[in-house]
């Protein structure tokens, strides 16, 4: 039996980077975004995370229900992804998580269009009601030039990784662009209810130019 395709595998520039800051030229690939704001522990993030995986597997089980999409194939739902701002710029550490903003999302198969969504909002309102999907959106997002390293620990201390990332900017003279609209990143490979705090996995991607 052929592998599922595994963004995870097939991509490791994008979602397997060393634990060294690296420049990477990250293109164009569509998600499915929902926004919000406040901390991760809150209800309204995780009520985000339920609303994006539910439409995510209704898309990949879409074959089960006789509504295959053209294009479709055996894949594996890529991991959770986050960006992270405050009210007016770029993240802010100082800032109380309850003022933090987010957009929470997980990449989509090419062979998801606008079309593909809807189906998928549509069969998430009939068979599980309970879940608000009208907030979600389909959106093609481009990043661009970046920075990004994965950090290997706790969320709350990947500070240590972000001066690693600093200094790298600083000393190849690039400018880091993150703001409002260019967006400090975040990419979950750990389930932090079955892994350790010491042995979370994150990829942090920063925005820059040269």
């Amino acid at each position: 039996m052929k592998d599922k395709f595994d963004y995870k595998k097939e991509y490791k520039d994008i979602y397997i980077p060393k634990r060294k800051p690296m420049i990477i030229e990250v293109p164009t690939m569509n998600f499915i975004m929902v926004d919000g704001e406040g901390a991760p522990e809150d209800k309204e993030y995780q009520d985000a995370m339920q609303v994006l995986y539910s439409l995510s597997f209704t898309i990949k089980m879409s074959k089960k229900s006789g509504q295959q999409p053209d294009g479709y194939f055996e894949y594996v739902v890529p991991p959770l992804e986050g960006l992270w701002w405050c009210n007016g710029g770029r993240l802010d550490w100082n800032v109380p998580k309850t003022k933090w903003l987010w957009t929470s999302m997980i990449r989509q198969p090419e062979f998801v269009t606008e079309e593909v969504f809807k189906w998928a909002v549509e069969e998430c309102k009939k068979k599980k009601p309970d879940i608000d999907v009208s907030k979600a959106r389909f959106v093609p997002f481009t990043e661009g030039l970046c920075v990004q390293m994965m950090h290997i620990g706790p969320y709350d201390e990947e500070y240590t990784s972000i001066e690693l990332i600093d200094k790298f900017i600083a000393e190849n003279n690039l400018t880091d662009i993150t703001d409002d609209v260019h967006k400090h990143h975040e990419i979950y490979l750990s389930d932090p209810r079955r892994t350790s705090k010491e042995r979370l996995r994150t990829v942090l991607r920063f925005p820059i130019q040269r």
